[in-house]
């Protein structure tokens, strides 16, 4: 009795041995605190950062579309079978830890000259069982849990990212459409001027290098208008792939400053632990877990596989005294494996360790570009409102010096060339402006993908 205690002890004992190196998050190798100066946004303590996505979007419109881009969009689809799948995979290995119970019924018949021989078997039991006593296949389990759960962070990844893609291409093609109605509208307006110089010219009032200049800036605006009507049409091609099937007019931004208003800012954090919670970080840190345990999983292969086959049943010549006590059978099997020279059991080990450092790597890289990206973003952050400012005082001064100009050539007083200049300076400036507004769009947007960590 006291014998068999001690091998039911010793039993448990080793049934409990991890051989997986003790895991403990990597310090981040980044500093505590975002950067902060001249170029950054002010950030307000106690507030939390990152915001959800219903609340970084208030355009009904563009709220809809990114709806259809949830429920339609294919890589967002794919990214979820690979979720079930890494699930499913899970599963299967985790089922490799408990006993497979099978269920067997035959019956045999034979005639040799005028004898007879039947013979009839039942039994239940189970095949080939692992016992674990070195914790291989519960590591083998715990690597394919940490790889479903990456795959699910990837998911959450990927669904942030695809909010992201789907508002700053609607905000692209407000921006495109304000960069076509533009180079119309300048297109118009030189036209006019066009005619009007071979007007004066052929009444002698102006030479032919003024209509030539004209011409300059006519066809200028007729490249562009060709070039952003081109732009625009791969900006709702864009933006129907994301959606997963074609928007409708109705869907489509009305300009780009219902945009700028439909979009909020997004605040930030002094610490940059908050990095450590988005979804490509903690994607990065299961992956380095599921390699943590497969070293476990690697040094218990190099000790001795012991497994287990036993059936109970019975067995008997008759069916009618085949559940009869003297029909009982059992029998138990147990084998042992010990690779001898251990050439291939070495070899996994070193690779474990070796993938192990891999993903740490790449854990550690996935921080420093969270901390980046979020760096980025606060610094276009801090200067986006001053130059956007800036950028509509010089739109202000631009027109004011066209319409002056043009005035001082209609009565004479000045060349064309000047004011040819100016209406170059002026549509440069607008559309520097339109730039200016969708940089500032596409920044909210930036900031709620990198600092989110899930909504």
């Amino acid at each position: 009795m006291t014998r068999a205690l001690l091998t039911l002890t010793t039993a448990l004992a080793l049934a409990g041995c991890n051989m997986a190196p003790v895991y403990v998050r990597p310090l981040p190798p980044v500093p505590a605190t975002l950067p902060s100066g001249e170029a950054y946004a002010a950030v307000q303590p106690g507030v939390a950062a990152g915001l959800p996505w219903t609340q970084l979007i208030v355009d009904q419109r563009l709220t809809t579309v990114i709806e259809r881009a949830l429920a339609n969009n294919r890589d967002l689809r794919a990214a979820l079978a690979n979720v079930q799948s890494a699930r499913a995979q899970y599963r299967v290995q985790r089922a490799a830890q408990l006993p497979t119970v099978t269920g067997d019924a035959a019956a045999g018949f034979v005639r040799q000259n005028d004898a007879r021989q039947n013979s009839y078997s039942a039994d239940v039991g189970f095949s080939a069982f692992e016992i674990d006593l070195f914790g291989r296949l519960r590591n083998l389990s715990e690597s394919a849990l940490e790889t479903y759960l990456a795959t699910e962070e990837g998911t959450r990844a990927t669904r942030i990212s695809l909010i992201a893609e789907t508002a700053t291409a609607y905000a692209t093609l407000a921006a495109d459409q304000q960069l076509l109605a533009l180079s119309r509208q300048t297109l118009a307006s030189a036209e006019r001027t066009l005619a009007l110089t071979r007007s004066l010219n052929g009444a002698g009032l102006s030479g032919k290098l003024d209509v030539y200049q004209a011409e300059t800036i006519v066809e200028q605006a007729a490249s562009d208008v060709a070039a952003n009507v081109t732009q625009v049409a791969q900006d709702r091609n864009a933006l129907n792939l994301l959606a997963g099937a074609p928007v409708e007019e109705a869907l489509l931004p009305v300009s780009l400053d219902s945009v700028m208003a439909g979009v909020a800012r997004v605040p930030a954090a002094l610490s940059s632990d908050i990095l450590l919670q988005r979804p490509d970080v903690l994607q990065a840190e299961h992956q380095l877990k599921a390699a943590n345990a497969d070293i476990g999983a690697a040094r218990a292969a190099m000790f001795p596989k012991i497994s287990l086959t036993s059936a109970i049943g019975v067995a008997s010549s008759a069916l009618s005294s085949l559940f009869t006590g003297n029909a009982f059978a059992w029998s138990v099997n147990p084998s042992a494996t010990l690779p001898i020279f251990g050439g291939a059991a070495r070899g996994n080990l070193d690779y474990s360790k070796a993938q192990r450092d891999l993903y740490l790597a790449q854990y550690e890289k996935a921080v420093q570009t969270a901390f980046r990206e979020v760096a980025d973003g606060l610094a276009r952050a801090g200067t986006i409102d001053a130059q956007q400012a800036a950028q509509q005082r010089l739109v202000a001064a631009s027109q004011r010096t066209y319409d002056l100009a043009e005035q001082r050539y209609r009565a004479g007083i000045d060349t064309f060339l000047t004011a040819l200049t100016s209406q170059r300076t002026l549509y440069s400036a607008r559309q520097s402006a339109i730039a200016t507004d969708l940089a500032l769009v596409s920044n909210r947007i930036l900031l709620y993908r990198v600092i989110a960590a899930d909504q």
